[in-house]
């Protein structure tokens, strides 16, 4: 049996995007969470040639995500998937069910390289299909409209890239998870725009 002390130093992070959906990724251990003081937001940096997710401070909410432990401890390879942003300590903002205290990180876009989506920087409808199918998976419808109310800038336009995916962790969606995320985004309207390259 492994004592709390070599416990405790065990690395996880905080997934609130993608991350939830574990068919992207094979980090083991996973489990729900959520991390309070912080709000999803869709953003664009030079990093990236679309718009992507990260999580801003906002003490009047709290998100739901997956922890799920860094492999040996070693964050290089999430490091490196997550090149775009900047690893955050989290500890004390995320509530679990695990029975000891791990260090819990999170992906946050540094605050001086926010940018708004646009045109030319869309958020990827593939990309949005694969968060809310995750959250769908594992928090419920409930949980799903949760992840668009707590998630702010809908007024980025979404390319519709189902066809061809652009996003290389592409999943493929049940006719019931698809008509969700499209009733989802008709109310907040969305604006849908045509595919083109990016």
């Amino acid at each position: 049996m492994t004592d709390r002390t070599e416990t405790v130093s065990r690395a996880y992070f905080f997934g609130y995007g993608s991350l939830v959906n574990l068919a992207t990724h094979d980090y083991a251990d996973a489990h729900p969470a959520t991390a309070r003081g912080w709000r999803r937001a869709w953003r664009h940096t030079n990093l990236r040639r679309v718009a992507f997710l990260t999580a801003v401070r906002d003490p009047a909410c709290a998100i739901d995500g997956m922890i799920a432990h860094v492999p040996g401890d070693d964050w290089a390879a999430l490091d490196m998937r997550e090149h775009a942003y900047a690893r955050v300590r989290a500890c004390d903002d995320v509530d679990h069910a695990l029975d000891y205290d791990p260090t819990v990180a999170l992906y946050a876009i540094p605050d001086e390289a926010h940018g708004r989506p646009d045109d030319a920087h869309p958020v990827l409808l593939s990309y949005v299909d694969v968060v809310v199918q995750g959250y769908l998976t594992h928090f419920g419808e409930e949980g799903a409209q949760r992840f668009f109310d707590t998630t702010a800038g809908w007024d980025a336009p979404v390319m519709d890239d189902r066809v061809a995916p652009v996003y290389p962790r592409h999943q493929v969606l049940s006719l019931d998870e698809r008509s969700f995320v499209d009733d989802q985004l008709r109310r907040l309207n969305v604006r849908i725009i045509d595919q083109h390259p990016v």
